[in-house]
């Protein structure tokens, strides 16, 4: 999963061909690692998606912007807009299902 920032969110999140997936965390929050596992096992998985993490402390605006008052916090794109968001850990099994009501509602 590549970092995504502030400055990059527009092109390399809303402008993208494809839905992408973002995790918004931190590095001192322990449940984002467990997220962060989760998100790359599924990466490997659907090469139809994009994962990217954009960590909030360091871009305060993006994560302000999707409200993201808690975090691990994962916002499903899909041209432009967010279609699904996850707060807090959750399993695998949980972020596939929302995947897939982004799949059915594209």
């Amino acid at each position: 999963m590549r970092d995504v920032t502030d400055a990059s969110f527009a092109g390399d999140v809303l402008q993208a061909t494809r839905p992408v997936v973002v995790d918004f965390w931190a590095p001192w929050c322990g449940p984002c690692r467990a997220v962060t596992n989760v998100l790359e096992q599924l990466a490997e998985e659907r090469a139809d998606i994009e994962f990217v993490k954009l960590d909030i402390d360091e871009n305060p605006v993006t994560a302000s912007r999707y409200d993201v008052l808690s975090i691990p916090t994962v916002i499903v794109f899909e041209a432009g807009d967010a279609r699904e968001v996850v707060v807090g850990s959750r399993s695998a099994g949980h972020f596939r299902q929302a995947l897939a009501r982004v799949a059915r509602a594209g």
